[in-house]
Formats: C-alpha cells, structure tokens, sequence
C-alpha cells in the first residue's frame, strides 16, 4: 500500500471486485503482444485471466444478491489507487513508438 493513504472499508464483495479486477489487469498486461515476451506466460496469464474473470463475475453477483445495487465508483477507485492500478494499466496500454525514425 502507498503510506499515508487509508484503504476505504470495503464490503468483502466490493473486495473482490477490486482484488479480481486488479488481477485480471496484470494478466491483461501480461498477454500484452506489444510487451510479452515468451507465449507461454501469455498462454498462462491468458488461462488466469479466464478464472479471475469468473470470480470478477461472482463478486459482482454477490453484491447484486445482497442488495448492493450500486458500485461507488469513487470508494472503489481511491482502493484501486492505493494498489497501484496505473502502474497495473499501464502494462496493458500500447507503447507510445516515440518520434518516427529518418
């Protein structure tokens, strides 16, 4: 975590959202053709990817089933902050080429 920042109080479905999201961003990042570098962790982060968006999927179902008809956006987004995520997101982003060359 970032020091001097507090994670917000989470419900343990909220949680999830966040903790599978942030995962399924890394193998994201991970498959990345412009960055990968061998296909079999592509291959691997591809199959992981599989299995956090399901649990991503049953995060969400929880909320819905509990009653937790809205995502705070907000709260959500300052715990993702405190994890890193634009260092996550940056890894799926496509390479700026930088100036043409002559």
């Amino acid at each position: 975590m970032r020091a001097g920042l507090d994670m917000p109080a989470l419900t343990e479905a909220e949680a999830g959202v966040v903790d599978h999201y942030l995962a399924a961003v890394d193998c994201l990042g991970r498959i990345n053709p412009t960055r990968a570098e061998h296909t079999y962790r592509a291959l691997l982060a591809a199959q992981a990817l599989a299995s956090h968006a399901t649990a991503l999927r049953d995060s969400l179902a929880l909320m819905f089933e509990r009653g937790e008809t809205e995502i705070h956006g907000e709260v959500l987004a300052r715990a993702m902050r405190i994890l890193d995520v634009q260092r996550r997101v940056a890894r799926v982003a496509i390479p700026d080429p930088g100036p043409p060359q002559p």
